[in-house]
């Protein structure tokens, strides 16, 4: 297998793994569509990174990590759902990167680029999904406490505004990981569709959030061999397979 192929396979699985892992407390939490809308917040940072000659990854974090921190203290200090707050962050920062992305460059920021993933991209892919695995395994306790009630999670001495930042900002991190091969557009398919699609076959817990990560590793470990293969965009190929699953699972449980 060519050493450039390894390296994609090993960011697209380890990416697609993370972000179905995030997702299933995502569908849980009942906030699908703020890792969609967070996929788009990376516009403006990507666009800034690339006419200041810098990693287009680096300015999405920055961007994402800005836009967390944003929508989790006005949803702490309003009362504003953080549905509503990540939706006018995505409409503004949607407008802002059209505007400001260099022309060449922002079809690749919409829909991503296999070209662009290097050796240094595999291994901050490595670091950040271990970092993610194992911050999530620490939180999930208090996590779910909080999906089952906010209120009786803070009874219990459970800080759950951190943790609920300290979640979207796992969800941040990993966007900005998979905004190189998936694209703004749609990286935030890649944290929903798998955790839907596993929420139909799973029977507990832990089976959903391995389902999960294994839906989305083969999801763009397939759409990247696909793309590959066929010389065409990752993005798109990645999250119609995730679709395809889902549909399949879907009816699967229809059936029974």
């Amino acid at each position: 297998m060519d050493n450039n192929l390894l390296v994609l396979l090993i960011v697209g699985a380890l990416v697609g793994a993370s972000s179905g892992f995030l997702g299933s407390f995502m569908v849980l939490k009942r906030m699908a569509l703020v890792g969609d809308a967070l996929s788009h917040v990376a516009l403006p940072g990507m666009a800034i990174a690339l006419t200041m000659a810098i990693d287009p990854m680096l300015g999405a974090f920055v961007a994402l990590t800005a836009a967390v921190i944003g929508v989790w203290y006005l949803g702490e200090k309003t009362r504003v759902y953080s549905e509503a707050l990540v939706g006018v962050f995505f409409t503004a920062s949607l407008a802002i990167g059209i505007l400001v992305t260099p022309e060449p460059e922002l079809l690749e920021a919409l829909f991503g680029s296999l070209d662009s993933i290097n050796i240094t991209d595999a291994v901050i892919t490595v670091v950040a999904a271990v970092f993610i695995f194992y911050v999530v395994r620490r939180i999930s306790k208090r996590l779910l406490l909080g999906v089952v009630s906010e209120d009786l999670a803070k009874s219990t001495g459970v800080n759950i505004a951190i943790v609920n930042l300290i979640y979207l900002f796992l969800v941040g991190l990993v966007v900005a990981l998979g905004v190189k091969f998936l694209g703004t557009l749609l990286t935030g398919a890649l944290v929903i569709v798998p955790a839907v699609a596993a929420k139909n076959m799973s029977r507990s817990l832990k089976s959903f959030q391995m389902t999960a990560s294994i839906i989305g590793a083969l999801s763009a470990v397939v759409g990247i061999l696909v793309a590959q293969n066929f010389g065409i965009s990752s993005g798109p190929v990645v999250v119609l397979i995730s679709v395809a699953v889902f549909a399949l699972s879907h009816l699967f449980r229809t059936r029974n």
